[in-house]
């Protein structure tokens, strides 16, 4: 089980120590990530309700510290919900952002999860709104920073949830190809010169990982492709205990 602690509250060290205290077995793994030996319901982990931590996947935890967003920035989180990465944004930096996302019920989980951590404030605005038709939400004032974490087919996360491989179909592919290309061609117009726009997918097939980012690149000059991790593979712990899903990173720099 694999936790991200919220730094704006306690430093992952003086975590750690509030779960030996509690007799909870953990290691403190990169940055804020804390894996616990044996899962167990948030409830009994010392500062849930205090908003101390979050449970966050290791890989999913790599999309705010890609982004860089920095203290004033405008941050655009499209697809946010039900909130953790747009947490970890605010956990970062002292950011003016933006959650998006078309549901409205997973939406307001974003809400209940900012405010538990205490990162809800006058900065932060909830929009529901679909991320492509950016004539229906957006103001006009573009972004130095957008995280494209698109809908997907959630392959790489088959280890946690083993039914996604009885529920996909081929067709699905191409369908959430095309959605994610609308996607991205939208918020990149909310990309705001010399800014950055994130694609992120918590996929392992190349349609929606390299293929899709390299056809990004392909039809937009202005883009540039910056190093980021690219794709990254489901990572076992324990032989049994996963580590880290799969996810797929490509980082773009906008110019002028």
């Amino acid at each position: 089980m694999m936790l991200r602690v919220n730094t704006q509250k306690i430093s992952p060290n003086e975590f750690l120590e509030k779960l030996q205290e509690a007799g909870i077995v953990a290691r403190l793994i990169k940055g804020a990530a804390v894996l616990l030996e044996t899962p167990r319901p948030v409830e009994q982990v010392p500062g849930f309700g205090a908003g101390l931590f979050s449970v966050q996947d290791a890989a999913a935890q790599q999309a705010a510290v890609l982004l860089e967003a920095r203290p004033g920035m405008r941050v655009l989180d499209a697809c946010a919900a039900p909130g953790g990465k747009t947490a970890h944004i605010l956990e970062l930096a002292d950011v003016n952002l933006w959650a998006l996302d078309v549901d409205q019920k997973r939406l307001a989980r974003v809400g209940e999860n900012l405010v538990r951590l205490s990162l809800m404030s006058d900065q932060v605005k909830l929009c529901c709104a679909d991320a492509a038709n950016i004539d229906k939400w957006w103001d006009g004032q573009q972004f130095d920073r957008v995280l494209a974490d698109v809908p997907c087919t959630a392959s790489g996360v088959v280890r946690r949830h083993p039914d996604i491989r009885w529920l996909r179909r081929e067709a699905d592919i191409a369908r959430t190809v095309a959605l994610q290309a609308d996607i991205l061609n939208a918020l990149w117009t909310t990309v705001k010169p010399g800014g950055r726009m994130l694609y992120v997918t918590c996929s392992v097939f190349p349609e929606e990982g390299i293929q899709q980012a390299r056809h990004f690149q392909a039809t937009h000059s202005n883009a540039q492709l910056l190093p980021s991790p690219g794709q990254i593979l489901p990572a076992p712990y324990n032989g049994s205990q996963g580590l880290h899903d799969g996810f797929f990173f490509a980082l773009f720099a906008k110019h002028a």
